[in-house]
């Protein structure tokens, strides 16, 4: 105890014998570093007025002790936002490097339609963007994700796809764009439509319309 008491005797000593030693208008005159300058790569601020405002009011700031988690918690808050990183760049610049999510689908949520966010988020459709497939159904994004990894670990090219229908079962089905529509199981994705790849290159595949997979060890053609 009377160790620590001694420490803190001799930092308080030393505290005072600074600012008694300092020259007055030296201490007037310090200025800590400011954020003069903030440069934004892979993202275009007239996108986003939520982050170009919370970029605008970190100018005048000390370079020293912004927030950089409280940053990226705010910056974060706009979904189209899948990585971003900051580095300070002494003494008064600050890097800002943004990463905007791919949009993977079109959803339709309260009314109003929606991308899927590679990032797992709903981005509100603000424009159109070609050969995006619509989803239709009540799922959850987390669901959609694993889907597409499905479909990514398979043959099965997921631009051919023309509208996804999801089911509360946790099924999906999916309507291609040369009008195939293709009744999926819950399980193995992946090796399903792999069959399907190789169905469709027969002869007498061309007329059927309806493959229907959904019994295990049964296939169910239809030309309808």
């Amino acid at each position: 105890m009377h160790q620590l008491i001694s420490k803190k005797v001799i930092i308080y000593l030393c505290l005072f014998f600074l600012l008694v030693t300092v020259n007055n208008n030296s201490i007037i005159n310090l200025r800590l570093p400011i954020i003069e300058r903030i440069k934004i790569s892979g993202f275009d601020l007239d996108q986003s007025n939520q982050v170009k405002n919370v970029i605008e009011s970190l100018k005048s700031k000390n370079i020293f002790f912004i927030n950089q988690f409280e940053i990226k918690k705010n910056i974060f808050s706009d979904n189209v936002i899948e990585e971003l990183s900051i580095f300070k760049n002494y003494p008064s610049t600050l890097i800002v490097n943004i990463k905007k999510t791919q949009f993977l689908a079109v959803t339709k949520k309260d009314g109003e339609d929606f991308f899927i966010g590679k990032n797992g988020k709903l981005i509100k459709k603000n424009k159109s963007i070609a050969k995006l497939p619509y989803v239709y159904g009540d799922l959850n994004t987390s669901e959609f994700l694993k889907f597409k990894k499905n479909i990514d670990d398979s043959n099965f090219e997921f631009k051919q796809i023309l509208n996804l229908y999801y089911y509360k079962s946790k099924r999906w089905d999916i309507e291609t764009s040369n009008g195939y529509l293709i009744k999926l199981p819950r399980e193995n994705i992946s090796e399903v439509l792999n069959l399907f790849i190789r169905l469709s290159k027969e002869k007498n595949f061309n007329d059927k319309k309806t493959i229907d997979f959904r019994q295990k060890g049964q296939i169910i053609l239809d030309a309808k």
